[in-house]
């Protein structure tokens, strides 16, 4: 069944119902669609599939870790450093969050920047989110060492309680450490062609885009947010639970 529906020049089309009415919508409104940068929407279309991944990743291990019967590692333990003698707890995993959440806004600033075609402070604060970001896996390469090499934990292993420690906190982590050291190189690549001028003058590259067009940069702050996001998640189910 239709229903008659008047358009802008005063005819009357009809209105399909059901399934073949909303892909009869969907096909009319597709001008909608033209303008949105091919970039942007694949990079949201990534961003979803990997939510997807870090999703599982985190309900496995939640059931995992309920579902054990030895006793899990205590994290104010497991993670503390010593510094002048004492142990603190969570002091590494602390200044790791402290910088990868600085580094959103740096790269924040990088896309403000950008969309005013300041050259400059965009090269800068997209090495500075880039520098943050190495700090961080730094850091977190310093961290795995410290459990291998100290506390004798292995993927396939934990001397500490449950063996499903290693293997979980190895997997998921390195996952987003991958994520993290990928961006890093793509925003050493993003500020250097920003420097150059690639962006300002339509030059034929890798990322380069339209003249005049800095969405490349506002494509990599996506990935960069949701990076910082994902540890958000890390940080409260390994560290804090």
């Amino acid at each position: 069944m239709t229903q008659p529906v008047m358009t802008s020049s005063a005819q009357t089309l009809p209105l399909t119902q059901g399934l073949q009415g909303v892909v009869a919508d969907f096909s009319s409104d597709q001008r909608a669609f033209k303008n949105v940068p091919w970039g942007k929407a694949m990079m949201w279309i990534f961003l979803l599939s990997d939510t997807f991944i870090f999703s599982c990743f985190l309900i496995s291990y939640m059931w995992v870790r309920m579902s054990t019967t030895e006793p899990w590692p205590n994290p104010s333990e497991v993670f503390a450093l010593t510094l002048w003698g004492k142990k603190i707890p969570l002091i590494l995993i602390a200044i790791m969050t402290f910088v990868l959440i600085s580094s959103s806004g740096t790269m924040a600033m990088a896309v403000k920047f950008g969309y005013e075609k300041n050259r400059k402070m965009t090269f800068i604060l997209l090495l500075i989110t880039a520098a943050l970001g190495a700090t961080f896996v730094g850091m977190q390469a310093f961290e795995w060492t410290k459990l291998i090499v100290e506390e004798g934990v292995r993927p396939w292993g934990n001397p500490m309680g449950a063996a499903q420690f290693g293997s979980t906190f190895f997997m998921i982590t390195g996952f987003h450490g991958t994520h993290v050291s990928i961006g890093v190189i793509f925003l050493i690549i993003v500020a250097i062609k920003v420097l150059r001028g690639d962006l300002d003058h339509e030059r034929p590259g890798f990322m380069t885009g339209r003249k005049g067009n800095y969405e490349i940069v506002e494509t990599m702050g996506l990935y960069w947010h949701f990076v910082d996001l994902v540890w958000v998640f890390i940080f409260a189910f390994f560290y804090l639970w």
